[in-house]
């Protein structure tokens, strides 16, 4: 079977025969050069499975189920509570968080956030393809952008990391059976009237990760890393 994996946006089952979209049979077939008979991988919330090409008409994949190459995961949940910075490297965090198992992804707006939207469809298109190339199952969610007070009081029973250089704290207590929270401030960071409402509320828990300054996308995947370590560990 070839190395081809892509996500697929319908229910897999053995036996499915169904078409590949245009984007994804151009691909497939005028990219990675794949002939009728032979086989690659798609994968969705259902698993994984073997399809193989059946018929490659008019520019469009033809293809039929034929087993199933593993059953989907339960992974500990791991949110990523962001405000939106420069679209590159918001591209380049939504990219790795992805791949090192963010299972959701959390806009905010706050007070000194410069970027004030997302581009809801490019992250989406960004979450597969890292999902593809890293070889999991389930994509992340992504919420509707919000502002950082309607976050917090949605989210008061949450275990929610807070990313903060004027704390002495480098302990992380996971519990593997709930989600956990990871909050990325802003590239100016919070205002002082936000950082004193995240200090008063009780499930936010401070944590120094780095001695130096990072930034905003750094921070997340320093963050996003050591919580997957532990959860290997």
């Amino acid at each position: 079977m070839s190395n081809i994996r892509l996500f697929f946006n319908e229910s897999l089952y053995i036996n499915l025969k169904s078409k590949l979209d245009k984007t994804q049979s151009h691909y497939i077939h005028k990219v990675m050069r794949i002939k009728e008979g032979q086989n690659f991988s798609l994968f969705n919330q259902s698993g994984e499975f073997e399809a193989k090409v059946e018929n490659i008409i008019r520019g469009i994949v033809e293809f039929s189920v034929e087993k199933k190459l593993r059953s989907a995961d339960n992974p500990t949940e791991i949110w990523l509570a962001f405000t939106p910075i420069k679209l590159n490297y918001l591209n380049l965090m939504i990219q790795k968080a992805t791949e090192l198992g963010v299972t959701r992804f959390m806009p905010l707006l706050s007070d000194r956030t410069v970027v004030r939207n997302i581009n809801e469809k490019r992250i989406k298109k960004i979450i597969v393809e890292a999902s593809e190339q890293s070889n999991r199952l389930n994509l992340p969610a992504l919420d509707k952008l919000k502002n950082l007070e309607e976050f917090l009081k949605e989210n008061i029973d949450i275990t929610i990391l807070f990313g903060d250089l004027n704390t002495k704290n480098k302990k992380i207590d996971i519990k593997r059976d709930k989600p956990l929270c990871i909050l990325i401030g802003p590239e100016g960071d919070f205002s002082i009237k936000e950082r004193e409402i995240i200090s008063k509320m009780k499930n936010i828990i401070p944590i120094n990760v780095n001695k130096n300054i990072l930034r905003s996308e750094t921070a997340a995947i320093a963050m996003i890393s050591i919580i997957s370590y532990t959860l290997l560990s």
